[in-house]
């Protein structure tokens, strides 16, 4: 845990570089969040939904279906997305350098806010269609789509099967894992939708099956926006609680105050928290350093903690006025 000298406050203490967990986490190197093996599960799940993606496109086009031609355009965007979540995961694993002290982990938040944008877009145009489908219905060709449909459930449970394992130690896994369950869900609306439309002749059942994939593609973008945005803009994670943060270094032993507390995510995967400690003591040794990384580590997931220690309860007047006290 570095001494953060961002600041002009006096400083007693050496400045050396410790934290708690030395055998996954290191400040020289960038951490790899996805293990080696997913390389693999990303360059099949690619192609596989981008075969699914150019039949559903062909077959939804010639089989005059507005709801497969939307899973089909939900599925493109899924391919974009592993593109850039395969990309993201591979810039991640670069080392820091002179100028990207933190290497490339931020390019996780960059590829989630991409690719919420690009689904809004697509949402957009797939909705439009669905509407003005909905006004003029036309006939689908039933049995080609149910069983486009189908594959789609297959190749979409598959692909999930391949992040399957990873899904609970990484973020960005498990979001892959149900992004591609949810979509075997989609394809399986479809078939259903089909189906009855074979016993009913009600048309209109395909653009509006159309638009309720639309409501579940927003419904999810939605979450995946506001999270990217957030983060983006260093905003706390929503699972860390900076007051609890506070209140744990408050009751550290010999600490009088804490001021100018920093919490936020330098990847989608990874938070880090800098903030000045107020001890009359002194610098407090080695061992108090270590000890609150560890805590803050295990408690708060932090695994990037900076305290600067201070003797003057005064320091704090010198900070900016829109910092955090």
């Amino acid at each position: 845990m570095a001494s953060d000298r961002s600041h002009s406050h006096a400083d007693n203490h050496n400045g050396g570089d410790s934290h708690d967990d030395h055998d996954d986490h290191s400040h020289g190197t960038g951490r790899v969040h996805a293990p080696a093996d997913f390389g693999r599960a990303f360059a099949v799940g690619v192609a596989l939904n981008t075969a699914l993606v150019a039949a559903e496109g062909i077959y939804g086009y010639l089989g005059n279906s507005t709801a497969l031609l939307a899973d089909a355009g939900h599925n493109l965007g899924d391919v974009l997305g592993l593109i850039v979540a395969w990309s993201a995961s591979v810039a991640a694993k670069r080392a820091p350098s002179g100028r990207f002290t933190y290497g490339f982990r931020r390019t996780s938040i960059l590829a989630a806010l991409a690719n919420a944008v690009f689904l809004l877009v697509a949402i957009g145009a797939i909705g439009l269609e669905s509407i003005q489908r909905l006004w003029s219905p036309e006939p689908v060709a039933g049995i080609t789509v149910m069983v486009v449909a189908a594959f789609g459930i297959l190749i979409n449970g598959a692909t999930a099967l391949l992040f399957a394992s990873g899904r609970k130690g990484d973020i960005n896994i498990r979001g892959a894992f149900l992004h591609m369950a949810g979509d075997a869900a989609v394809s399986a609306g479809v078939v259903v939708a089909t189906a009855l439309i074979q016993f009913t002749n009600w048309l209109w059942l395909d653009p509006v099956t159309s638009l309720l994939i639309c409501a579940v593609i927003l419904w999810s973008t939605w979450g995946l926006l506001r999270a990217s945005i957030d983060m983006s803009l260093d905003a706390a994670p929503r699972g860390t609680d900076v007051e609890a943060v506070r209140q744990f270094l408050l009751g550290r032993p010999g600490v009088a105050n804490v001021h100018d507390l920093h919490v936020w995510p330098i990847s989608t995967t990874e938070t880090a928290m800098t903030c000045h400690v107020v001890m009359p003591a002194g610098h407090p040794g080695d061992d108090f350093l270590i000890e609150s990384a560890s805590i803050l580590r295990r408690s708060f997931k932090i695994v990037h903690p900076t305290l600067q220690i201070e003797v003057n309860e005064d320091n704090a007047c010198a900070l900016a006025p829109n910092s955090v006290v």
